[in-house]
């Protein structure tokens, strides 16, 4: 790793003051003086230094955050503020991305690393990682519904999708519900509630595999992962619907 990209994602600073900051001979590597930007050190195996204080480099970042409505799930949008936007600056210069997709007015759950693996094991259609939203809608959700999504439903594009569990928590004029589904599709469980005519009126992402939401994180905040926590996204396992 060449040792400007380093220092700037250790917080340093920007590509431009780290190199004003090698260029005045306080960064050392093994203890040796280095001004060039471009020289490659290898933080698993080298001790790099900055004014003789030992630079601590970590290479992924996970955060989960509470997201709240009006923002894109995106790194970035010319016109609209996205999730990435209210990061501090120490985990946004880090360069993370949302994991999958909430739509602008949905809350909740949503994982945002830098760790491109993790995120494709995640989102890939054959883990089949499970996720549970709550819902509210507009019309009365019944038994027959229950048993619909638990065969899939047919969306507006003729896509059949997989099983879903769908548990009815109040049914009325507007119901509440919990859906757990296991593949991501565009604006999925809003067009699965269309496929029975119903229509979804708030949605919150609950989990994601192992992940469950914070009670005590407001929307908006967001932390980070432990290791533990990191080791059980990697271990998530699909969800039998039977």
């Amino acid at each position: 790793m060449r040792i400007d990209k380093l220092l700037a994602n250790s917080g340093f600073g920007s590509r431009k003051e780290v190199k004003k900051l090698l260029k005045s001979g306080q960064v050392k590597a093994d203890g040796e003086v280095v001004k060039d930007p471009k020289t490659h050190v290898d933080p698993d195996s080298q001790e790099v230094t900055v004014q003789d204080a030992i630079v601590e480099y970590r290479e992924f970042i996970y955060l989960v955050m509470n997201k709240p409505a009006g923002l894109l799930s995106a790194t970035e949008d010319l016109s609209q503020e996205t999730v990435v936007d209210i990061l501090e600056p120490e985990d946004a210069m880090l360069e993370p991305f949302p994991v999958g997709r909430l739509d602008k007015d949905t809350e909740g759950l949503l994982l945002i690393t830098n760790d491109g693996q993790l995120a494709h094991q995640l989102l890939s259609p054959k883990k089949h990682v499970p996720k549970t939203y709550f819902a509210e809608i507009a019309g009365c959700v019944t038994e027959e519904d229950i048993e619909a999504f638990k065969k899939g439903v047919t969306l507006d594009d003729d896509y059949l999708t997989k099983p879903a569990v769908l548990n009815i928590l109040e049914s009325d004029s507007t119901s509440k519900i919990e859906l757990t589904i296991t593949e991501g599709k565009f604006h999925q469980v809003k067009r699965m509630f269309e496929a029975v005519g119903k229509k979804v009126t708030y949605l919150k992402r609950l989990s994601m595999g192992p992940l469950t939401l914070d009670e005590d994180l407001e929307p908006g905040e967001y932390r980070e992962l432990d290791e533990e926590e990191v080791e059980e996204l990697r271990n998530a396992q699909a969800l039998s619907i039977d």
